[in-house]
């Protein structure tokens, strides 16, 4: 009986290399930090959308989790318009 790969994170398993995994994980992590952030303002998507300064249809995107419409930098530029600090953690893979 074989036993059955582990991975550290979804992306881990679904991407075919791993610096596409890094670099989902991280666009995942920070779509995710945006999306709870506007959740706490308690307001409606187009306000919401307004203060980021994109349209209501693309941050619906973002909040249902569409990662394949959204580049690093453009989810990074939305954190911070979100009032968010990223900072990104880089050390030894070993």
């Amino acid at each position: 009986m074989s036993k059955a790969k582990s991975f550290a994170n979804v992306w881990d398993a679904l991407e075919e290399n791993p610096e596409e995994a890094a670099a989902m994980t991280i666009r995942s992590e920070v779509m995710m930090a945006i999306g709870e952030r506007v959740r706490s303002w308690n307001t409606t998507q187009a306000r919401s959308a307004q203060r980021l300064g994109i349209t209501q249809p693309r941050l619906n995107d973002l909040l249902h989790g569409k990662i394949s419409k959204f580049s690093l930098d453009a989810l990074l530029n939305l954190a911070t318009r979100a009032g968010l600090k990223v900072s990104i953690d880089v050390r030894s893979a070993a």
